[in-house]
């Protein structure tokens, strides 16, 4: 169903400029655990504080005013301080033909632009003993620290902190834990590591609101009405045959012309796993070449996720690189504060399989809007729609499309464009039931049924410890297991 921006509440916005840009109406976590200046400068970590923002509330429809943020001060030693960041893609989108090839971009030619990337975090917890166990990640020791928000938190607008990933990513400062405050206090051992982990919860009126401001009030009245917990909005263009660095744009609008020079391969069903035909590509036609063309080449996205999920030990991706081992867990330091970064990849939802940082696809979402111009694709439009292999609108079956040379791209399969779940069951006519906000071994979803639960369910694995590190993944929606 497509579902286009909220115009039919009517709305006051209180747009508010903050006399102090680091005060508070609401405290976090314990005692010495804050999103504000206690035990440190009354300066705001990193330099200068976000844009003032707004304090939003609706007239109608229940909807209530976002709380305050106060932005944490530098504790000083021995204590964290928790940034956040959507790492470099989360600022820029994913532009085609891209600047940079080192960055992620859709190999089917689609200039993906993010105008707003919402989460909600919260939970920010240590626990003891990260290493109890060696090949259960989920268990550690007990609970010493802690600091809840909820923080909701627009990433496309950067801060002023440099990422952990580098390369020109941006990050902000949230909260800062000085003692383990779920420990009666006592201060953090600097020879020891703590496990660390983080949630994402569903959109209330109850949240902090670290940097969204009044333009943003219908997008947040859509997560809250929506249960999301993750949000993107933005457009997509395809510009696949547009030249830029060499290698790329080299898709064209006939469909046997990108065939013949390998830019897709032939979608008919042989039954050989793959949904396509070797004999088809070895003689170097296709039966049935499929157009491209008919897809909108311009669309809006609001995608919304009501994908809770907990994001449990995590492995340290900068202690990682130093040591050159994984090591889980997060250390302070006798000498100055450690910042420790919350980091949600942007691109997970796009993923052509569960496996960790695979290539990313616009086409197979563009084409469930065949005959609709300008079309906004949410969420929701992707119930019943196949995956393995993919079809379109039309019940079509789609070949893999790709507009780079080989030593860039190189699709999985050579027939019909079918996405992996590795390990993960699937089935069409499964059922799913349980309850959002409850933890997923609570629930009755044993398969991914269509690419709705594909989408929801490698989204809900984009949570990591300063760039890369990789953490349990706890779901607290009805789901299958695994895919940590």
């Amino acid at each position: 169903m497509n579902k286009g921006p909220i115009t039919g509440a009517l709305w006051t916005t209180l747009a508010i400029a903050l006399g102090v840009a680091c005060s508070s109406s609401k405290s976090a976590g314990g005692p010495d655990a804050s999103a504000g200046s206690e035990g440190g400068s009354s300066s705001c970590y990193g330099g200068f504080p976000p844009p003032v923002s707004d304090i939003i509330s609706a007239e109608e429809g229940g909807g209530g005013t976002l709380q305050t943020f106060t932005c944490p001060a530098d504790p000083g030693a021995n204590a964290f301080v928790f940034s956040i960041s959507g790492e470099v893609n989360a600022v820029v989108g994913y532009p085609y033909p891209p600047f940079d090839p080192s960055q992620t971009w859709m190999v089917d030619g689609w200039n993906w632009k993010i105008q707003k990337y919402i989460v909600v975090i919260d939970h920010i917890t240590l626990w003891t003993n990260p290493n109890e166990s060696a090949s259960n990640q989920q268990l550690h020791g007990s609970q010493i620290a802690h600091v809840d928000g909820p923080f909701v938190v627009d990433l496309h607008k950067g801060g002023p902190l440099d990422g952990k990933g580098g390369g020109g990513e941006e990050a902000l400062a949230i909260a800062a834990i000085a003692n383990q405050n779920d420990n009666g206090g006592a201060a953090f051992d600097p020879t020891q590591t703590y496990a660390f982990g983080f949630s994402t919860v569903p959109a209330t009126w109850n949240a902090i609101n670290v940097n969204l401001t009044s333009d943003e009030m219908d997008d947040y009245n859509y997560m809250v009405a929506h249960g999301n917990s993750v949000y993107y909005y933005g457009s997509a263009n395809w510009t696949g045959n547009q030249t830029g660095v060499a290698g790329f744009g080299l898709c064209s609008a006939d469909p046997p012309t990108d065939y013949a020079a390998g830019q897709q391969t032939c979608a008919v069903a042989t039954g050989i796993g793959d949904g396509g035909t070797e004999d088809a590509a070895a003689a170097g036609s296709c039966a049935s070449d499929y157009d491209f063309a008919q897809l909108p080449q311009q669309m809006t996205f609001q995608l919304g996720f009501s994908t809770p999920t907990s994001y449990v030990n995590c492995d340290n991706y900068t202690a990682s690189e130093q040591a050159g081992t994984t090591i889980r867990g997060v250390q302070t330091s006798s000498s100055q504060s450690e910042i420790e970064q919350v980091t949600v990849h942007m691109d997970h939802p796009f993923w052509e399989s569960f496996e960790e940082d695979t290539p990313v696809h616009w086409d197979n979402i563009a084409a469930q809007y065949i005959g609709q111009t300008n079309p906004v694709a949410h969420i929701e439009d992707f119930i019943g729609v196949p995956f393995d292999p993919f079809t379109d609108k039309n019940g079509v079956v789609m070949p893999w499309h790709w507009c780079e040379s080989g030593s860039n791209y190189t699709p999985p399969g050579n027939g019909a464009m079918s996405f992996s779940t590795l390990s993960v069951p699937v089935d069409p006519n499964g059922t799913c039931t349980g309850t959002i906000g409850q933890d997923f071994t609570m629930d009755n979803c044993p398969a991914i049924r269509d690419y709705y639960d594909y989408i929801r369910y490698t989204q809900s694995t984009q949570g990591h410890l300063n760039s890369q590190g990789l953490c349990y993944i706890d779901r607290q929606y009805p789901a299958p297991a695994g895919g940590s």
